[in-house]
This record gives structure tokens, C-alpha cells and sequence, in this order.
């Protein structure tokens, strides 16, 4: 097993932001781009673990790769180029920290709301569902078991939170008192459209993506996808082959992650218990075999 790579040290570049699992640079001279790097980091219930999946960051980079040309037809996105030979000079020098687990994108100016596209009753949502089955603002009426398809794919916002902190859940109505009207309907049409496209060929794949989450930003006054685009991490995958209503399904992503950490007696606030060998090298497999799946490699 590979070593992980939890943090990364560009001192050369200004570090912007360290998320939960990206590191984002900002590269003199090249004020309209910013470099991205997805390091071995996985978080859980908004809480980042102490221990890394190895190769993570490189399954999330590719997955990703692969959906922004799969998808860029349907909305432009802010991918320049992957290969570190093509990056500005500065960056070539962490060749062995960016190689396959980095992409020069361009800089925006990001939608200060999550876009979340559910085709199947799951996670939150079924938990939301079993108390009121008035969710997030959709009547999806009585009746619907744990896994269902839902009728047609449902949009469902939420606010962005801070490292550590959980986020909220909003009505539609919400976000237009957020974003205004017209980004709303614009974010709202193209989440809806990008997942009905993945859906449809993830199936062809063997996958279920029971929902996901995008990021959008504004580039020049036009809205285009950013961040990651539906990985592991971003995304419930469920393999078709076995689906069952009525119950939850085996995944491709974290949720074996989550489901281990729902069995320990943690409150899911810092600090994060530590994972066993076991945990972290099944985890990987789950990634790994989204990755075969989805690109074929």
C-alpha cells in the first residue's frame, strides 16, 4: 500500500484554502488560476480523519477528469489541463506531490450553496422522510420504502458550512433569497441535467448513483462546474447488479466508512477515532472499484 499524502507543502505557491481534502494554490502571475490538489485526506460526518486513504486523492482526480469531459457539453467547466509538464514553472517543481492527483482550473467566484440532486430515497433524506414525509419542500407521499426510486430526480440545496460544522438543508424558495432568481433556476436546470446524464451512463456501467452533490461557480458571468464532479466522495454509488429496495444498499463510496463510525461510541465531533488497517484498506477498494467501473480503468 502506497504511502498516503495528508498535507501537502508548496511553499513556492500561496496556499488559498485547505479543505477537507484539497489543498488550493494561487500561483504568481497567473492571477485568473488557481491549482487544486487532492491529497489522501477522508472526512465523515463533516469531521476530517487523522488517518488517509491511500491513492484517494488520485481516484477523485481521475473519476473527476473523466466526468468533466464526459459532461462539458452539458455545462462548461474549470478544468484547464491535468499534466504538470503544461503548469506554470513554479508549480513543476512538487512534481511528485501533484503528479496524477492535481488540476490547474480556472479561478471563480463560487455559488455560496451546495447543489444536491437526489434520484433515490437515502442518507438524510430517508431519515427526514420516516419523521415527515414532507422533505426539504417535495410531499413524496406515504408509502416509500428505504432505497426507493424516486418519481424524478429532485433538487435539494443546502448551505455551505465550515470545516467541522454540518450543513443546513434549504428550500428552493431559500436559495433564491440567497443567489436570486435567476441563478437559482439557472443552477437548478443544469444540477438536474448533469446527474440525469451521469445516471443514465453510470447504469450502463453497473453503478446506481442514488445522488450527488455538484459545485458551481460564476466565470465571466456564465455558470460553470467546479471543485470535484461525481466522486466517491461526492456521491452515494451503489451497484445495480443486487439493488433492493427496502433497505440500504452496498456501496462504491464512504458509506462503509460511515457505517463503521456508527458503530463506535463517537459523538462525530473532533477528535476523530483512529481507523484500523482494515477500515482504511476496504475503503480503498470501494474507491478503486468506482474508478474501474465508471472510466474503465
Amino acid at each position: 500500500m502506497t504511502t498516503p499524502l495528508l498535507t501537502t507543502e508548496c511553499p513556492d505557491l500561496d496556499l488559498v484554502h485547505r479543505g477537507k481534502v484539497r489543498d488550493m494554490y494561487a500561483i504568481d502571475g497567473h492571477d485568473d488560476k488557481l491549482l487544486m490538489v487532492a491529497t489522501d485526506r477522508i472526512s465523515a460526518y463533516d469531521v476530517v480523519m487523522d488517518d488517509a486513504i491511500p491513492g484517494k486523492g488520485e481516484i477523485l482526480t481521475r473519476i473527476s477528469i473523466f466526468w468533466f469531459d464526459l459532461l462539458k457539453d452539458v455545462v462548461e467547466n474549470h478544468l484547464i489541463c491535468a499534466d504538470v509538464d503544461e503548469y506554470p514553472e513554479v508549480c513543476r517543481q512538487y512534481r511528485e506531490q501533484l503528479e496524477n492527483r492535481s488540476m490547474l482550473v480556472k479561478k471563480t467566484k463560487p455559488l455560496p450553496v451546495e447543489c444536491i440532486v437526489r434520484g433515490y430515497l437515502s442518507g438524510s433524506f430517508w431519515n427526514a422522510y420516516q419523521k415527515n414525509h414532507v422533505v426539504c419542500g417535495f410531499d413524496l407521499g406515504d408509502g416509500l420504502q428505504e432505497s426507493d426510486k424516486l418519481p424524478e430526480p429532485l433538487f435539494t440545496p443546502s448551505t455551505k458550512a465550515a470545516i467541522g460544522d454540518h450543513d443546513v438543508n434549504i428550500s428552493y424558495q431559500e436559495m433564491e433569497e440567497i443567489i436570486g432568481s435567476d441563478i437559482s433556476r439557472k443552477i437548478k436546470h443544469a444540477s438536474i441535467e448533469l446527474y440525469t446524464r451521469a445516471a443514465d451512463y453510470a447504469r450502463s456501467k453497473g453503478i446506481i448513483i442514488a445522488d450527488t452533490k455538484f459545485e458551481l461557480g460564476e466565470y465571466n458571468g456564465e455558470i460553470i462546474l467546479i471543485d470535484e464532479v461525481l466522486t466517491p466522495d461526492s456521491s452515494r454509488f451503489w451497484p445495480l447488479e443486487g439493488y433492493m429496495p427496502g433497505k440500504g444498499q452496498p456501496s462504491y463510496d464512504k458509506q462503509f466508512l460511515r457505517d463503521y463510525l456508527s458503530s463506535l461510541q463517537w459523538n462525530k465531533t473532533p477528535p476523530p477515532p483512529k481507523l484500523p488497517g482494515e477500515i482504511v484498506e476496504k475503503t480503498q477498494q470501494r474507491y478503486q472499484e468506482a474508478l474501474q467501473l465508471i472510466t474503465g480503468r
